[in-house]
């Protein structure tokens, strides 16, 4: 592999952090899902909103995103940069007030050829403890680096029928900068039209992957408010846009305890597919 993207297999750092309750509430307040009592746990997938990133504004790139190098390689020739899907295992819960941390590890790169042309996919493995104590959530994350070259927008091909679980709602501006301030996500293609438009060659904002993918899974915790998450799963197909229709899919859990679920754009195409398993004991009750 060229560039030397290679050498930077095996690098890692830490982070820490502090579970607090306004963090707790603001995501619930985001996700529409009512707000936490005292001692409550950060829902699965909070944990994006933790380990904010602290990067000078003067290290900003054109895009939003921090200038290249660094911890993740320095995919110069390949500007766009998308989060293609994560494999998550949650072994406990982050209760408010716990102070955590966070060891991030590059797993894997690896370039590839796609329809569009050329593409770089770094997995990064991020695993989250209790400062000094117990493994709470391991996280693969897999980001994907493409050309600026071809479309901007990549059909998955794939449609599905409506799932026995389904929510539908719209995306707004609102919402995606309510999630990028939880993420403190500068990238600009979430919130500055002109340029997602003029620059990247989309046809609007573009919905973050995480928020469809935790508002997947919120879609179980709406059906099954006392089910416990143990794994789960999730694989961006197509990207989504602010003021078009997206409607959240799920099938209830099967007897090994699995869930299905997919989010589908308004024309019928699926942007992203996910899979969560839930503890035995919430199959049985």
């Amino acid at each position: 592999m060229s560039d030397a993207y290679e050498d930077w297999i095996g690098r890692s750092e830490m982070a820490h952090d502090i579970v607090t309750a306004g963090l707790v509430d603001r995501l619930d307040a985001t996700l529409d899902s009512g707000v936490s009592g005292d001692g409550a746990a950060l829902r699965p997938l909070g944990h994006w909103c933790l380990f904010l990133p602290q990067t000078p504004q003067s290290q900003i790139g054109t895009d939003g995103h921090a200038l290249r190098g660094g911890f993740l390689p320095p995919v110069h020739h390949l500007p766009r940069r998308m989060w293609a899907g994560s494999r998550l295992t949650f072994h406990g819960d982050m209760r408010i007030g716990m102070a955590v941390e966070r060891r991030s590890t590059i797993a894997s790169v690896a370039r590839k050829q796609g329809a569009s042309g050329e593409l770089v996919f770094v997995t990064v493995r991020h695993e989250i403890s209790q400062a000094g104590g117990a493994l709470l959530v391991s996280d693969e994350h897999d980001i994907v680096y493409r050309g600026a070259t071809g479309a901007a927008v990549k059909l998955s091909g794939e449609t599905a029928p409506a799932g026995i679980w389904r929510r539908d709602l719209v995306p707004d501006a609102v919402l995606l900068f309510r999630y990028s301030a939880l993420t403190f996500n500068g990238h600009r293609i979430h919130y500055d039209r002109p340029y997602v438009t003029a620059v990247e060659g989309y046809p609007g904002l573009v919905v973050h992957g995480p928020l469809i993918a935790t508002l997947l899974l919120d879609l179980v915790h709406r059906h099954m408010p006392g089910a416990t998450v143990a794994t789960y799963r999730f694989r961006a197909l197509s990207p989504a846009f602010d003021g078009a229709n997206l409607s959240l899919h799920g099938s209830p859990p099967d007897g090994e305890g699995v869930i299905k679920l997919w989010a589908c754009k308004d024309d019928g195409s699926v942007a992203m597919r996910a899979e969560a398993q839930i503890a035995r004991q919430d199959v049985i009750s």
